[in-house]
């Protein structure tokens, strides 16, 4: 019963990812206390200057760094040029790491639902960033196609499923962000899952409309066994 489309979100939901923006960050923000800046208001500056970084360079480890080493000079002494660039070199590493750390569960969930659903990967950042995580990753197999945006907006979703020939009453974005993978898929009239991630980042965090008839949120990946299983499928999204 392929008649329901599944487009899935990557970072975050299929593998670890914003854990290692996080110990990066908590570098940062160690220096920054120690030249008496606090962390919060670090922390602060640090997402104003991604905020405002994003639509010049984008996401992803190597626009990560780019707004790291700014923010950094923008608050330490102009002297600072050699912890200025171990802080950079340590987030372009993040894109180097050898191996992706599949999330609990998601290998055999995707092994199942590939059986009954059309998987589509939809993932946003850098082309040369995400095409290798998603081949380390192991999991490129399941999905009949890969798409990877810049920007996840309903003008992407609507786009998506026009150029993939989808009915929106039977196709579901399944991720972690209510900004990015939530609330515009449910503008563009997609049906949508909400896998909460404890370590979501800062900037991808909104509200979302707890009981919308077209929303469902899942404890893990692997509930989606269940809300899709050949019962639900059948019976459509009613």
């Amino acid at each position: 019963m392929r008649d329901i489309t599944l487009l899935i979100d990557a970072d975050d939901t299929l593998w670890e990812n914003n854990i290692y923006f996080i110990e990066v960050t908590e570098r940062f923000l160690d220096e920054m206390e120690r030249r008496g800046v606090g962390r919060e208001s670090a922390r602060a500056h640090l997402n104003e200057t991604e905020r405002r970084n994003i639509p010049l360079h984008g996401y992803g480890s190597l626009a990560f760094a780019y707004s790291l080493g700014e923010a950094f000079q923008s608050l330490a002494p102009a002297d600072e040029e050699a912890t200025a660039e171990g802080l950079v070199a340590l987030a372009r590493a993040i894109h180097e790491r050898d191996q992706m750390e599949v999330l609990p569960g998601v290998t055999e969930a995707l092994s199942h639902l590939a059986q009954t659903a059309q998987l589509i990967l939809v993932t946003k950042g850098r082309e040369e960033e995400q095409a290798p995580k998603i081949e380390r990753s192991g999991l490129s197999g399941f999905f009949a196609a890969v798409e990877i945006v810049p920007e996840k907006s309903e003008a992407t979703y609507r786009d998506i499923i026009t150029r993939h020939g989808l009915d929106p009453s039977r196709t579901w974005m399944v991720g972690n962000s209510p900004r990015s993978d939530i609330n515009p898929a449910l503008h563009a009239g997609l049906n949508a899952v909400l896998v909460p991630h404890p370590q979501t980042w800062d900037l991808e965090l909104e509200d979302v409309e707890p009981n919308h008839e077209r929303l469902v949120i899942a404890d893990t990946f692997g509930d989606l066994l269940a809300i899709f299983s050949p019962d639900v499928a059948e019976a459509g999204h009613d």
